[in-house]
């Protein structure tokens, strides 16, 4: 078993798992299977050394023979080295004959091909050094044709050279510093165009003025001019186009610059953006005030005139830099600023003279605009509501005329003393004077100095308005319905204002009534003022103002402080009065201030006749009115404690005095309206006097009442005072039987009426 494990394992190479585990599962098999492995090693030893003894005497004789051959090897390499030294040196001395030769062709060849570069970077580096000098020159357009000939022509014939990179790399920075200097130029150009644009609109302004004014007189002087001083002294001395003031040709160069670059979308967007900038500008007053000079207002116009014919001038040259749609945005919007500037500064002209002169440069401004093709709106309806300026300015100052003319009048009719005065009063104002015409001097008219001083102010007013609508396009008939607008204003406004601050002060009677007919004779007038304007403007006479109706306020005024001063008259003659209330007998007619006082009113009436019915009409009423309410007062007022019944019969008389003055009917057609004046006071007065408590009690409250007008309170009121005299004068005296009756009635009636007034109340 065990010699067949050993040549098992002797047998196999690769596997040897079934002969180990034989080994190990048998018993007692391992110690023989080393037993046996042991014999086995010696075995192979033996025949090792066999082996070994039979080719000893082989090897020998070959490392004989190899010892005989390293000698024949080591002559073999003396004269392999021999050899190869002498080839060595032969060959040395070739190969440096030959990289001689080899580097005098490389310097040849090296020679040509720099020969041939020099000749193609000669045009490189003479067009880069033109380049230079064109940049340093300013010659900024021919610089950059220079440039793109150097970029796309010579450089890609030279080739990748280091200084070739450095001059691709410059012409970038060149092109930049081409395009910044065009800008700068650009930015000096705008600066200069900005400077310039007052002087540009100067001369528009000025040509426009000449083109209307042109006359065939002054076309013939300019002739004769032109004749005497040569053609080329005029062109000289002024520009024939406003335009040529200004020098475009750094903007073209720059506009043909940005195009070469293909920027020229940028350069566009970029000038209009500047120009819109400077077209805010241009419409802010750089003098601050306006309305302080005509020079500040010419320059302001000015500016913004050359601004936009500048523009207007570039939109037919400038190659697309201004469109018509960028310049009428543009100027629509600076338009409406200019126009709102001009409404604030003119709204601040207080100077007739200055709007004027400010009027006739808008209207110049405008026709320049129209010239030039550009809108005017709504410049045109500035002119109007500067005209309505106007017109408040011119009544301004004519209200200080109409204050002095009042102030210093005296209200009286004018007299003439002689033809040449009465003559010249009829040249100042157109009097119908044919009654006067027949009267031997002196004559009286009937209008005081006021009427013909203020139709001359009037006349003087309209020759300054109608200064201010020549030249408004508005046209006769439009002129003369401003101008009668305008007059009528002055006349109602003003010349009313002045006569209604003149009546805040105390004013005779006399001159209160020389007033409201000073005012009928300038009403009258008023068709020869319109007539007078359409002399003027040449055009269909119209009366717009209805008759009597231009200074009723002026008049109203006047009746009121006419009223005011009968009524404070009829308290002066009433606060005379000297009633006894305790009087016993009456004295048989009116008191002394009750006939005075209505013969003042008479007299008053009858120097109102001149006045109209309505004036006169107010004047007796208010005066009337105020005499019963007195009486009535007088009668009832509280300081009073005590009324006899002569007293009572003593007012009585008063009251049918002045019924009587009302019932002479002062005036045509008013008796009953003034008597109804007295109609309470006469039915208290007849109640008391006439003891007829009966018929009062019974129909108090009823309508058409005899005693209707008298109140419970009032009937009280004097009963109680008729009572307290007669107590006053029955303390010492003993009352008859009648008399005691008559008290009980009376105070059975009081009682009566104060629980009549406890009701009402």
């Amino acid at each position: 078993m065990t010699n067949a494990t050993i040549q098992e394992i002797e047998g196999i190479d690769d596997y040897w798992g079934p002969a180990f585990r034989s080994v190990y599962e048998g018993e007692g098999g391992h110690e023989a299977f080393l037993q046996q492995l042991d014999e086995r090693i010696k075995q192979h030893d033996k025949e090792i050394e066999k082996l070994c003894n039979f080719y000893y005497q082989g090897f020998i004789e070959s490392i004989r023979e190899l010892l005989e051959v390293r000698s024949h090897a080591e002559e073999l390499h003396a004269e392999i080295s021999n050899v190869d030294a002498n080839v060595k040196e032969t060959t040395d001395g070739l190969c440096v004959r030959s990289e001689e030769l080899i580097r005098a062709r490389r310097v040849e060849l090296n020679i040509a091909s720099t020969i041939e570069k020099m000749e193609l970077c000669l045009p490189l580096l003479t067009t880069y050094s033109k380049l230079k000098s064109q940049v340093e020159a300013k010659r900024y357009y021919p610089a950059l044709k220079t440039l793109e000939q150097l970029e796309h022509v010579l450089l890609p014939r030279v080739g990748p050279y280091a200084w070739c990179s450095h001059i691709s790399s410059d012409i970038p920075k060149l092109r930049q510093a081409i395009q910044d200097a065009s800008m700068a130029d650009l930015r000096d150009f705008l600066e200069n165009i900005r400077r310039l644009s007052p002087q540009v609109g100067a001369v528009a302004l000025k040509q426009t003025q000449e083109m209307l004014g042109r006359s065939l007189e002054n076309i013939i002087k300019n002739k004769k001019d032109m004749a005497t001083l040569g053609p080329s002294s005029v062109e000289t001395t002024t520009p024939q186009s406003p335009h040529e003031l200004v020098d475009f040709s750094p903007l073209y160069r720059c506009l043909h610059i940005h195009t070469v670059l293909g920027a020229k979308h940028d350069f566009v967007q970029y000038y209009r953006s500047q120009r819109r900038q400077q077209a805010r500008l241009v419409v802010i007053p750089a003098a601050g005030n306006l309305h302080d000079s005509i020079q500040s207002m010419k320059s302001y116009l000015n500016a913004v005139l050359g601004f936009f014919i500048l523009e207007e001038h570039l939109l037919t040259t400038g190659a697309g830099l201004v469109s018509s749609d960028w310049l009428g945005e543009t100027w629509g919007s600076a338009r409406s600023a200019a126009a709102g500037t001009l409404r604030t500064h003119t709204a601040l002209v207080t100077d007739p003279t200055l709007m004027l002169s400010i009027k006739h440069q808008i209207v110049l401004f405008i026709n320049a605009l129209k010239c030039y093709g550009l809108p005017t709106e709504p410049l045109p309806q500035l002119l109007q509501e500067m005209a309505e300026h106007y017109t408040e300015v011119l009544m301004q100052r004519w209200v200080a005329v109409f204050r002095d003319i009042l102030d210093n009048a005296t209200f009286r009719p004018i007299e003439v003393e002689n033809q040449e005065q009465y003559d010249a009063v009829m040249d100042t104002f157109p009097y119908d004077g044919d009654e006067l015409e027949t009267q031997a001097f002196p004559r009286k008219f009937p209008f005081s100095s006021v009427v013909p001083a203020v139709y001359v102010q009037v006349k003087e007013f309209m020759y300054a308005w109608l200064k201010y609508s020549s030249g408004l396009g508005l046209g006769g008939g439009g002129r003369a319905a401003a101008a009668r607008h305008s007059t009528s204003l002055l006349l109602t406004r003003s010349f009313t204002g002045c006569l209604s601050a003149l009546f805040r002060r105390a004013l005779p009677l006399t001159q209160l009534v020389q007033i409201i007919l000073d005012t009928q004779y300038l009403e009258s007038a008023t068709p020869y003022l319109y007539e007078f304007i359409s002399n003027i403007t040449g055009s269909e006479l119209v009366t717009t103002q209805p008759a009597g109706s231009m200074f009723q306020t002026a008049r109203d005024d006047a009746e009121k402080q006419i009223c005011e001063n009968l009524q404070h008259k009829v308290d002066e003659f009433l606060d005379l009065e000297n009633y006894d209330w305790l009087l016993v007998e009456p004295s048989g007619q009116a008191s002394s201030f009750v006939t005075d006082m209505l013969g003042y009113l008479t007299g008053v009436l009858t120097s109102l006749e001149q006045l109209p019915r309505r004036a006169r009409e107010a004047a007796v009423t208010a005066a009337v009115q105020r005499i019963a309410c007195r009486l009535r007062a007088l009668l009832l007022e509280g300081d009073v404690r005590a009324v006899s019944a002569g007293a009572l019969h003593q007012l009585d008389l008063d009251v049918i005095q002045c019924e009587q003055f009302a019932a002479s009917d002062p005036l045509p057609g008013l008796r009953d309206q003034l008597l109804e004046h007295f109609a309470s006071l006469r039915q208290l007065l007849d109640l008391i006097t006439s003891w007829d408590w009966s018929s009062y009690l019974h129909d108090i409250g009823m309508e058409g009442a005899k005693y209707a007008l008298v109140s419970p309170r009032e009937a009280a009121t004097l009963l109680e005072k008729l009572r307290e005299a007669e107590q006053k004068s029955s303390v010492f005296s003993v009352l008859k039987k009648n008399e005691r009756d008559r008290r009980k009635l009376l105070d059975t009636v009081l009682k009566q009426l104060k629980q009549l007034q406890n009701q009402d109340g």
